[in-house]
């Protein structure tokens, strides 16, 4: 007797590229339709990771990367001291693991922020898909560009920035991010505790609060729980490029 398909089931086995509302966002966006069902065909569905769940282990050997479908997730660096950094957020439509294809492992553990679900690509189809499809290999390319311009930005931010301007870039990359998703990048909700911002930008908890406060005095931001509504896009921007006039 043939079991009917669960409520999870049923959601991994619909998942497919042609009717994702991020394939405009995601590795197949330049793909014509036939070209992105070879696409689809290489892609593993995996169940939904619970809020805290592991995707990858620090170390891991690399075998895939992974697209974000919906929720969000953090990486964390463990340092040789014990003590751990936090490296990334990753949104939807964002790929997770990229960093990993030098060295062949995991530079750093992925947890979920909240529920969340990825499609898994492993990477040695993917590797040779690319080689069939011109449009698909510049789009990785263009993902890797986009990762290690990310990278910069951020050593730029936390080398020569007040706390107040990391700060407030962060809310603008984050605006940002969300605006080219279809939301709001005005009104948004942060999936990350203060702690996790703090620790990203290299500031304790009390300081990111603190900040907020500030902003939230001076009208430019209005803040509740981890409602965000930025009030004045232009002042966070004149904030966030202050330093830029005084270091030459």
């Amino acid at each position: 007797m043939l079991e009917s398909m669960s409520p999870r089931r049923s959601l991994l086995h619909e998942a497919r590229c042609q009717t994702c509302s991020l394939s405009s966002l995601c590795l197949p966006l330049a793909l014509e339709l036939d070209d992105m069902g070879q696409f689809d065909a290489i892609i593993r569905r995996r169940a939904p990771l619970k809020k805290g769940a592991l995707l990858f282990r620090q170390g891991d050997a690399f075998t895939s990367v992974y697209a974000v479908r919906s929720g969000s997730l953090k990486q964390v660096t463990s340092e040789g001291n014990g003590s751990e950094q936090l490296t990334n957020f990753y949104l939807p439509s964002e790929l997770v693991g990229l960093d990993g294809i030098d060295e062949e492992q995991y530079p750093g553990s992925v947890i979920a922020l909240e529920t969340t679900t990825v499609c898994e690509i492993p990477f040695d189809r993917l590797d040779l898909l690319s080689e069939e499809l011109p449009e698909l290999r510049g789009q990785l390319y263009r993902s890797m560009s986009k990762e290690l311009r990310d990278d910069r930005r951020m050593m730029r931010l936390l080398s020569r920035k007040t706390a107040d301007q990391r700060l407030a870039s962060f809310l603008i990359t984050l605006s940002d991010r969300f605006r080219r998703r279809g939301y709001s990048p005005y009104s948004f909700r942060l999936s990350m505790p203060r702690a996790d911002i703090g620790n990203y930008l290299g500031l304790a908890v009390e300081t990111v609060s603190r900040i907020l406060s500030r902003l939230q005095q001076q009208n430019v931001v209005a803040v509740s729980g981890r409602e965000v509504n930025i009030l004045d896009m232009q002042r966070l921007i004149t904030l966030a490029e202050e330093e830029q006039q005084t270091v030459s």
